[in-house]
């Protein structure tokens, strides 16, 4: 169960890392070819959306990595997982049918929950 649990949140973790780490450096017009929604997005909310994607990645690798507060972990699993859901409903409210990465990332996500229950 360890080794799967770090193949997976680190494989999510390295995902978000990128995303958000895209989200906060880039301007609306870099973000527009991969992200149409930013389009009707304050780039407030793009940049706290990458800020909380960051923080995730994070909070996936390093408290079980260092053994301090690893159900940190499980938190960041949890975040990531309503964070798809509400990225799918923005997707689909928008008519926006392309939600195979979203739905992938919720499977991934659960999966990262399941496994990271193994330390609480």
């Amino acid at each position: 169960m360890n080794i799967a649990y770090w193949i997976v949140a680190g494989l999510l973790g390295l995902f978000y890392l990128y995303a958000g780490g895209v989200k906060v450096v880039r301007s609306r017009d870099g973000l527009r070819p991969m992200m149409a929604w930013v389009d009707s997005t304050p780039m407030t909310a793009v940049r706290a959306i990458g800020v909380i994607e960051v923080l995730g990645a994070i909070g996936l690798i390093l408290p079980p990595l260092t053994g301090i507060a690893p159900w940190l972990a499980l938190a960041a699993a949890i975040g990531f997982e309503a964070l798809q859901i509400g990225a799918t409903r923005v997707h689909l409210s928008r008519g926006d049918r392309r939600i195979a990465l979203n739905l992938t990332l919720i499977v991934a996500g659960a999966v990262t929950i399941w496994l990271a229950t193994t330390w609480l």
